[in-house]
């Protein structure tokens, strides 16, 4: 049995995943399998794999049970001690796996490890160093857009793990549970995080481990219609299930604030349309979540208090990287 399994869903993107697969195949560590989930894809990708990567395994799911639904078919169609997601729009440094491995050898009291993420077609910028959790409850990547200066060089624990590309520790995923399909896709990592999180599982940033990520192949991007929709949608759907009761009036204010300042945002960059059918979307998805709430809060080890703290400077780390991020956009055009 491999050490690692390398869980790659895939949805009609045979071009990113070529690339993807290749990168993987010349990693440094190399106890490892390599498990395609594929979405139903039209577009020759399971051909492509089995022709070109024999190596890899191919499950076929025959219709889109969306990014959560793919990962978990691939999570328990394999053993391993240790399960890697990764975006099939990602390339990888040869050192990638091994410095995700040596992680979590180095630090056993971690269930989860983030990769740093570059954009894949601006190496100069960063894609993400970890996930926050913002106010409004929308996940956010740390660093993402920021140049990259070597700001994000040190290991350090982060809230959550961005599934383009993590490590989990199987254990973990079997005591609080796999991806919620009902998230389909979008903030699904999330709320993995936060649930490993209250059950006491903390989550490492691995600043070696480095991944080179387009972002949106399979949705369009970050401000598609689906995005945006699914977005709204279940950041919403991940404080209902995940948030502890107690804190929930000290973050009302904050959250009320962060979801007129979204509802502005959308309204200016013409996704408003999908913003209010994630919204509409909310109420019918409720019931489901508070009766997963209930065994979420039940597996919670952690004091609400480092719940608290947790959320408290996650939040502000995520305010601090977008303050780079604004600076980083301005200064060019002033040097300019």
């Amino acid at each position: 049995m491999p050490r690692v399994s390398v869980v790659v869903p895939s949805w009609n993107t045979r071009g990113f995943l070529r690339a993807c697969l290749a990168s993987l195949s010349r990693q440094s560590f190399r106890d490892f399998e390599v498990v395609v989930v594929d979405s139903g894809s039209t577009d020759g990708s399971v051909e492509m794999v089995e022709q070109d990567f024999p190596e890899a395994r191919v499950v076929a799911l025959g219709e889109n049970r969306g990014f959560s639904g793919a990962a978990n078919a691939g999570i328990e169609a394999t053993d391993s001690e240790l399960v890697a997601l990764l975006n099939s729009d990602t390339e990888q440094d040869v050192g990638w796996l091994s410095a995700l491995v040596a992680a979590s050898d180095a630090h056993p009291e971690a269930g989860m490890f983030a990769s740093r993420m570059l954009s894949l077609h601006d190496r100069r910028v960063l894609d993400g160093a970890g996930d926050a959790l913002r106010a409004s409850g929308l996940p956010y990547r740390v660093g993402h857009g920021e140049v990259d200066r070597g700001q994000y060089s040190v290991k350090r624990y982060v809230f959550g793990a961005c599934a383009a590309a993590a490590l989990y520790r199987r254990r973990m995923l079997e005591d609080v549970g796999l991806f919620d399909e009902d998230f389909f896709a979008y903030c699904e990592d999330g709320d993995l995080s936060f649930r490993a999180q209250l059950a006491g599982y903390r989550c490492l940033y691995v600043p070696d481990a480095v991944v080179y990520h387009a972002g949106g192949a399979s949705s369009g991007g970050g401000r598609s219609p689906t995005a945006t929709r699914l977005g709204t949608r279940n950041s919403i759907l991940l404080l209902v299930k995940d948030l502890p009761a107690p804190l929930v009036p000290a973050i009302l204010p904050a959250f009320l604030a962060g979801q007129m300042l979204r509802l502005a945002t959308s309204a200016a960059t013409g996704t408003l349309p999908a913003h209010l059918a994630g919204l509409s979307e909310v109420p019918a998805m409720v019931p489901a979540m508070l009766r997963k709430r209930r065994r979420v809060q039940k597996l919670r080890r952690v004091e609400v208090e480092y719940v608290e703290r947790l959320l408290e400077a996650s939040s502000r780390e995520a305010r601090r990287s977008l303050l780079r991020r604004a600076k980083d956009r301005v200064l060019p055009r002033i040097g300019g």
